[in-house]
């Protein structure tokens, strides 16, 4: 726990990073702490604070003032050790409100999602983050946390897709996922529960998106606008509905591997409308 409020000051970071802020003109600064809406993330750290884990994302929540709607949460039986695989619509608020509803239920002890190493910067998150690191000693840290985590009783949460869901095909839906969860939930018998989140980012994230991959750009430029989708979220009603666990031993019903099992349990996530 931070002893003051935490606050985002991107002048500091590019200071750090870049060797100097001082060679980044001010305009350029300034323009930067607008599209990442600083002021306003900032604004929701020292409202949420000094709450952690669950306790957090939910004052985060109410500070976008959004209605959080859960269905199927009666289909989860007492007892069960599960791995929530959701699909990855918003890049933000898709996480922070899941935290909010599974945190809360089983408390932050006793529940972890798996996220990129990043997002351990994140504070107030970090007691229920789990993070994924793949190099080096801090890789092989991160793979004993990770599979001790699977082998306890903690509920654990995950984006099996990594990335924010995209534009394809006339379509918003995640790409392709990984299917290290599937292996995991054989490895250690844990039982899955698909979850769809309904919400979607704005057409303008979704084009960029598209001519940022028709322009053969690697680095991921929408990635920078998803502050911006938090703000444009504000007031909206999210729907999370939850499937039925699907038990270790029924898994190998769905397909011969454990990425054609992914696939399928996938495009169940989204037939739960």
């Amino acid at each position: 726990m931070t002893d003051a409020p935490l606050h985002i000051d991107l002048k500091a970071i590019l200071r750090k990073r870049g060797g100097g802020a001082a060679r980044v003109p001010a305009f350029v600064v300034g323009w930067l702490e607008r599209l990442v809406h600083q002021r306003e993330l900032n604004e929701v750290l020292s409202t949420a604070w000094p709450r952690e884990g669950w306790e957090f994302a939910e004052a985060a929540a109410e500070y976008y003032d959004l209605k959080i709607i859960t269905e199927g949460m009666e289909r989860l039986p007492e007892g069960g050790r599960f791995i929530f695989a959701s699909n990855h619509p918003l890049g933000g608020l898709d996480g922070i409100s899941l935290i909010a509803v599974l945190g809360k239920r089983y408390g932050n002890e006793n529940f972890r999602f798996l996220v990129n190493d990043m997002l351990m910067n994140v504070e107030p998150l970090r007691n229920v983050f789990l993070p994924i690191n793949k190099y080096g000693s801090q890789g092989r840290a991160a793979a004993k946390a990770i599979n001790d985590t699977y082998a306890s009783d903690a509920q654990m949460a995950i984006f099996p897709a990594g990335l924010v869901s995209r534009l394809q095909k006339g379509e918003i839906k995640d790409l392709q996922w990984q299917k290290a969860f599937v292996a995991k939930a054989i490895e250690f018998d844990r039982t899955i529960v698909p979850v769809h989140f309904l919400a979607y980012n704005s057409r303008r994230f979704y084009k960029i998106a598209q001519w940022r991959k028709k322009l053969g750009i690697k680095f991921n430029l929408e990635q920078i606008l998803l502050p911006g989708e938090m703000s444009k979220s504000r007031g909206k009603t999210f729907r999370i509905v939850f499937g039925d666990p699907i038990a270790p031993s029924d898994l190998s019903k769905l397909g011969k591997t454990p990425g054609a099992i992914a696939e399928a349990i996938k495009e169940r996530v989204y037939s739960l409308s």
